[in-house]
C-alpha cells in the first residue's frame, strides 16, 4: 500500500494565523484592512487618538483652572467689598459697642481675605513654610486692626522655620488672628509669636503678651466669647491640643497650640 503524504500550504498557515491575530488585536472597523498593515495601522491610529484626547484633557484641566482663578478673584473683591461696608458702618454709627462689633467682623473677614491671597499666591505648592507664613501674616495685621491704645504694641515671631500642609496653614492663620486679637485688646506691650518643635508632640505655636493675667479657673470651651470658640473649634479641626496659662514672671497669658 502506498501511503501519500499530503502537503500543507505554508503560505495559508501563516495567513490564517495572522487573519487569527488579527482579530484579537484590531478594533473591529479595522477589519477590513489587508492582513499584513492591520496591526501597526491599529496602533498608529490608536496613538492619534490617545494623543487626541490628552491635549483635550490638558485643554479642559486649563479652562478649569483659568475659572477656578477667576472665581477665587471674584471671591477677594467680594471680601473686600464687604470689609468697605462695615468699615463705612462703623463710621456712620455713634455707639461705641456698635463700632467695637463691627470692627471686630471686618477684622475677621480681612483675615479669610489674608489667609486665601497669601496661601494662593503660591499655588502649586504642597507645604507651607510656617514662620516665614506667620511673619508676613502678622506684618499685615496692624493694617486691619483697629484699637486706640494699640500703636506702642508691636508683633516679634521667634522661633525656627517648619514646613507644614498648606490644609493646615489655614486654619492655623485664623487660630493666630484670634489669639493675636485677643493679646492685643486684652493685653499690653509687645506680642510674642513662638514656633518650635516638640519631639513628643509635633510641633507647638504659641502667643504670649504681657498684662493682667488670665483669671482663676479660665475655661476656653466653657468661654462664652466668639473668639474662643472658634480658636477651640479650629484647634479640633487639625487634631491639636489647647494649652493656656501665665506668661513669663507670671505676668500675662499665654495660649499653646500643639499640633503634628
Amino acid at each position: 500500500m502506498i501511503i501519500q503524504q499530503s502537503t500543507v500550504d505554508s503560505t495559508s498557515i501563516s495567513t490564517a494565523f495572522l487573519k487569527r491575530l488579527r482579530r484579537l488585536t484590531c478594533p473591529q472597523s479595522a477589519f477590513d484592512l489587508t492582513v499584513e498593515d492591520c496591526p501597526v495601522d491599529a496602533l498608529r491610529k490608536a496613538l492619534v487618538r490617545e494623543s487626541e484626547l490628552l491635549k483635550l484633557k490638558e485643554a479642559l484641566i486649563q479652562e478649569q483652572e483659568l475659572l477656578r482663578k477667576e472665581s477665587e478673584h471674584r471671591f477677594l473683591n467680594g471680601l473686600q467689598m464687604v470689609i468697605s461696608l462695615l468699615a463705612l458702618q462703623a463710621r456712620t454709627t455713634t455707639n461705641p459697642d456698635v463700632v467695637s462689633q463691627l470692627s471686630v467682623a471686618a477684622n475677621r473677614i480681612a483675615t479669610i481675605e489674608r489667609v486665601h491671597r497669601r496661601l494662593h499666591s503660591n499655588d502649586g505648592t504642597k507645604t507651607v513654610a510656617l514662620k516665614q507664613y506667620l511673619e508676613e501674616f502678622c506684618q499685615d495685621f496692624w493694617s486691619v486692626m483697629v484699637f486706640e491704645d494699640a500703636t506702642d504694641m508691636s508683633i516679634l515671631v521667634e522661633g525656627c522655620e517648619i514646613d507644614i500642609p498648606s490644609s493646615t496653614a489655614i486654619p492655623l492663620g485664623f487660630i493666630i488672628n484670634e489669639l493675636i486679637t485677643n493679646a492685643v485688646k486684652h493685653g499690653k506691650g509687645p506680642v510674642v509669636v513662638g514656633l518650635d518643635t516638640d519631639p513628643g508632640n509635633g510641633y507647638i505655636l504659641s502667643v504670649c503678651n504681657d498684662g493682667p493675667p488670665l483669671p482663676d479657673g479660665f475655661n476656653p470651651a466653657a468661654s462664652t466669647g466668639l473668639g474662643m470658640k472658634i480658636i477651640s473649634a479650629l484647634v479640633r479641626t487639625i487634631g491639636g491640643e489647647l494649652c493656656f496659662g501665665r506668661g513669663a514672671d507670671d505676668q500675662g497669658a499665654r495660649f499653646v497650640v500643639e499640633f503634628s
